[in-house]
C-alpha cells in the first residue's frame, strides 16, 4: 500500500489531544554498565535517577535534546533478548520492536556508531515512497534503535 499524499488533520477535540511522546523504557541487567554504554557510545546524559526496590531507574537524554528520554529499568532478573546481526531476523517477534530517532545524516551517524564499536543491524538504505533513509543498530542487550533522515522522494 503506498503512503497517502494527504493526512488527517490533528484532532484537537480528542480526549487524548494533550498526549506527547516523553520516553521509552528499556530493561537492562546493570545500571552502571548501561549508563556507561549509552554515555560512551551514544553520548546520552543521565538526567535523573531513583532507586526502586532492588532496581535503579534512570532517565537519559540524547546529547542535545532534553525533550525525549530513555528510561533505564536496571537491576537483577532481566531476561536476555536475542542478539541480532540482521534486521530480517528481528521481524518474527511480537511486541516492541525498536524506537527511532531522526538525524540529519544517517550515514555519518552510522559511521560514528561503527567507529565506537556499536552493533550495526542494518546499513543505511532509502525508502523513497516514504521519503526516508534509515538504518538500525542494537545495544548490548539486544534493544533495537532506528536512525532516520528525511530525503527527497
Amino acid at each position: 500500500m503506498p503512503m497517502p499524499t494527504t493526512f488527517p488533520e490533528a484532532n484537537h477535540q480528542s480526549p487524548f489531544a494533550s498526549w506527547k511522546g516523553d520516553h521509552a523504557g528499556i530493561r537492562v541487567p546493570d545500571f552502571a554498565t548501561a549508563v556507561a554504554w549509552y554515555g560512551e557510545k551514544l553520548d546520552f546524559r543521565v538526567m535523573h535517577t531513583m532507586p526502586y526496590g532492588e532496581m535503579t531507574f534512570g532517565f537519559l537524554s540524547p546529547a542535545a535534546d532534553d525533550s525525549f528520554r530513555i528510561e533505564l529499568l536496571a537491576g537483577p532478573g532481566a531476561a536476555d533478548r536475542p542478539a541480532y546481526d540482521q534486521l530480517s531476523d528481528t521481524l518474527n517477534r511480537s511486541g516492541w520492536h525498536h524506537f527511532c530517532m531522526i538525524v540529519e545524516d544517517v550515514d555519518a551517524a552510522m559511521t560514528e556508531l561503527e567507529r565506537r564499536g556499536v552493533t550495526i543491524v542494518s546499513r543505511p538504505r532509502d525508502v523513497h515512497h516514504i521519503s526516508r533513509r534509515f538504518a538500525f543498530f542494537a545495544d548490548p542487550w539486544g534493544n533495537l534503535f532506528e536512525l532516520t533522515q528525511v530525503i527527497d522522494a
